[in-house]
């Protein structure tokens, strides 16, 4: 229990760092103006802190219904509660399943992400998860034999979703970590949107989902976090967009053997990805997309990555190698801003030819 409370302090400490480029308004007059129409939320849900700040006359009442969503979702998702439909799918040994809108979607979309990253990301992981202890905060190697074992009930191929039904073989269990935060913000933006809201920044358990621009049409400025240590690599420029950044500096434990263990597993060995990369940062104009990309880019490592990315350009990333390297996608070259003893690096920009 004091392991997730240090978590979540670290969480908070993260977030901020994230957000403190542009979250403040801006001088004199345009400050008391943007100060005076924005109201902010700060809650807990899904295991994180949240803060969600909007600007506009309707902004406390959407961001209360905004809240309301998450909770709902909250509701649906959670692992361990025996009320929520993933516990029932994960316990129904081999039987179909009836699922909720928001649970066949987000599904769906779990799986079809599995199937374009070629399984780095995998929503059937979770056994392998709990083998860690990134589960339960009881960190621990599980032998080799254990792991191979594990596997056999791993694999997004084996679940069949048809319509509003899912079918798991017995043993196999479902985790929507990878991705539940990134859908949960596109929901709480898209609710703010339809209430007339047009400048709003999400923090969701230091996801960014900036709606629209800041309330004087220029851009969010969001800190990106140095991976080693304190303080920010550089600074981001978004208008519109998700910011989902991953890394196994948030969580990681140290085993007997000496060795740094991370939380982000690559579902093909059962082992915490080696890759080379510290963290990896993707833009993009979804949360959920953002969610499932940084992991599974995590995941490829550097050269696979920047492959998928040249395969689809429907994102922009910026990825930190473990020596220290920053290599970001030609798209937000001209919006990203080195900083702080970053700023006099080289940056390696990834180009589609």
């Amino acid at each position: 229990m004091l392991k997730r409370y240090i978590y979540q302090i670290l969480l908070i400490a993260c977030c901020l760092c994230l957000v403190s480029c542009g979250s403040e308004p801006g001088t004199g007059r345009q400050a008391e103006t943007e100060r005076s129409q924005d109201q902010k939320l700060e809650f807990f849900a899904m295991d994180t802190y949240m803060t969600f700040t909007a600007y506009g006359q309707e902004a406390d009442t959407a961001l209360q219904a905004a809240e309301e969503e998450i909770h709902k979702l909250e509701g649906e998702w959670p692992v361990t509660d025996e009320n929520s439909e993933i516990y029932k799918i994960n316990h129904s040994q081999g039987t179909p399943v009836m699922l909720s809108q928001d649970t066949e979607k987000i599904l769906d979309f779990a799986l079809e992400m599995a199937r374009q990253t070629d399984g780095a990301l995998d929503p059937t992981i979770y056994p392998i998860m709990t083998a860690w202890g990134f589960t339960t905060d009881q960190n621990r190697i599980p032998s080799s034999e254990e792991i191979e074992s594990l596997l056999e009930n791993v694999g997004y191929e084996q679940a069949v979703l048809n319509g509003n039904q899912i079918q798991l073989p017995a043993g196999m269990e479902l985790d929507l970590g990878a991705v539940g935060k990134g859908y949960a913000g596109d929901l709480a933006a898209e609710n703010l949107k339809d209430r007339g809201i047009t400048s709003a920044l999400l923090d969701i358990g230091g996801n960014i989902q900036a709606v629209g621009s800041r309330p004087d049409g220029s851009d969010w400025r969001l800190g990106i976090r140095n991976p080693f240590g304190e303080g920010q690599v550089g600074v981001l420029s978004v208008s519109d967009r998700a910011v989902v950044t991953s890394g196994n500096y948030e969580r990681y434990f140290a085993g007997d053997d000496g060795q740094i263990y991370g939380h982000i597993i690559d579902p093909s060995t059962g082992y915490p990805a080696d890759t080379g990369l510290a963290s990896v940062t993707i833009i993009a104009e979804e949360g959920k997309v953002g969610d499932a990309l940084s992991t599974a880019m995590f995941v490829k490592g550097p050269q696979e990555a920047e492959e998928y990315w040249r395969a689809h350009q429907d994102f922009d990333m910026l990825m930190i190698t473990e020596d220290g390297e920053i290599r970001l996608t030609e798209g937000i070259q001209d919006s990203f801003t080195l900083s702080g003893s970053f700023a006099n690096m080289e940056v390696q920009v990834i180009r589609s030819q």
